[in-house]
């Protein structure tokens, strides 16, 4: 026999609403964001959201002002944001994404890193093609796995569940009540 609550959650689990996809991209996307470029600025200097910037606008904007800076966050939050998309899409049709989340979470950190610095880099404004030293990759992977990755993953798992398999409902018919 199924409770009250648990048939509650399964259907609250089955469709997401509007507000909880919000929830989940957006509280995964600050958290993961935020710890990030704080990490970022901490561990390279505080004028981290100049070189994002740069990212965009060319090499000039490492010498730009407050409002650059500004720029600078707004697109660092504006890519956390896409990686929180990107995992919640994902989570719709790969249901392990929700149901595993430290492991999944750790995984999707090392595909961002790894798109990020492979990809995304050489293509900016900044061209970076600079070798990647162990110790930089290293960092790098364990930053974007830990700070980044569990968030999203554990954001879209709490606010945008996946409805209940058809085996955890065989399971819960089959118990004793």
């Amino acid at each position: 026999m199924i409770s009250a609550s648990q048939a509650v959650r399964d259907s609250k689990a089955e469709s997401p609403t509007v507000k909880n996809v919000v929830l989940a991209i957006g509280v995964g996307a600050f958290i993961g964001g935020t710890i990030d470029i704080l990490m970022a600025c901490i561990q390279e200097g505080w004028d981290i959201p100049l070189y994002v910037a740069a990212g965009l606008l060319g090499r000039s904007a490492i010498q730009g002002g407050a409002g650059t800076y500004i720029l600078g966050l707004l697109l660092h939050f504006f890519i956390a944001t896409s990686w929180a998309t990107v995992y919640y899409l994902a989570s719709r049709k790969l249901p392990f994404l929700t149901e595993h989340p430290l492991i999944c979470g750790l995984n999707f950190g090392v595909w961002i890193e790894l798109f990020m610095n492979l990809i995304v880099l050489p293509l900016s404004g900044l061209h970076a093609t600079d070798p990647l030293t162990p110790r930089y990759l290293l960092q790098g992977l364990a930053g974007k796995m830990l700070v980044v990755g569990l968030p999203i993953a554990y954001s879209v798992r709490y606010f945008a569940p996946l409805a209940a398999h058809p085996r955890d409902d065989d399971a819960v018919r089959a118990s004793p009540a």
